[in-house]
């Protein structure tokens, strides 16, 4: 499988289809890397089809429509585009499955560990040192935005996301959010120390 095509592939769909956002610093193709780069480290600790893992990884959101769900769209444009590179129909419907459900966290079904891969991989990507980022440069387009308005946002961001744990489907995906949480913990700590 040559990955720089699919991401090339990946990367002309997102820039022709960029859907909605609530800031214009979040890009939905970083997003995507950054998951398939998670989907690989997860697969080297948990095994798995790397093929299906890697392709459900980049094509997990590759399309957005609106009033349409993001999960379902993607499977049918990833579909299309693996039939017409020749990927086998087996593997176009385990990838199409996980594409379908990788967002719906709290699912209950036995899932492969493909899917639980993709799964945490994407929840792995909106936690940690880059929602730090992000919720720091959407405070700064606020109004009279100032270094307490960013404390308080990420301290409540780390508050919602904590409980979060739950939806991690793998044991390694749980130790890497655990790990990111101690590292928002650090930062809010360090940051009262700094600022108050």
């Amino acid at each position: 499988m040559n990955y720089a095509e699919v991401i090339e592939f990946v990367r002309k769909q997102i820039a022709d289809n960029t859907g909605p956002t609530s800031y214009p610093f979040r890009d939905r193709f970083e997003h995507t890397m950054r998951v398939y780069r998670w989907a690989i480290r997860l697969q080297s600790q948990l095994g798995g089809d790397m093929e299906i893992i890697a392709l459900a990884a980049l094509l997990h959101s590759i399309r957005w429509e609106e009033g349409k769900d993001l999960g379902e769209v993607s499977a049918e444009v990833a579909a299309n585009y693996l039939d017409g590179i020749g990927v086998e129909p087996e593997k176009i419907s385990r990838i199409g499955e996980i594409i379908r459900i990788h967002s719906k966290r709290d699912v209950e079904m036995d899932l492969s560990v493909e899917c639980k891969i993709v799964m945490d991989a994407d929840l792995l990507d909106e936690i940690g040192a880059v929602s730090v980022l992000w919720n720091s440069m959407g405070t700064a387009l606020d109004d009279d935005a100032d270094y307490r308005k960013v404390y308080n946002r990420v301290k409540s961001f780390y508050k919602e996301s904590r409980p979060k744990i739950r939806l991690c489907k793998t044991e390694a995906g749980r130790m890497e959010y655990n790990r990111r949480m101690r590292l928002l913990e650090d930062f809010l700590t360090q940051l009262e120390k700094e600022i108050f």
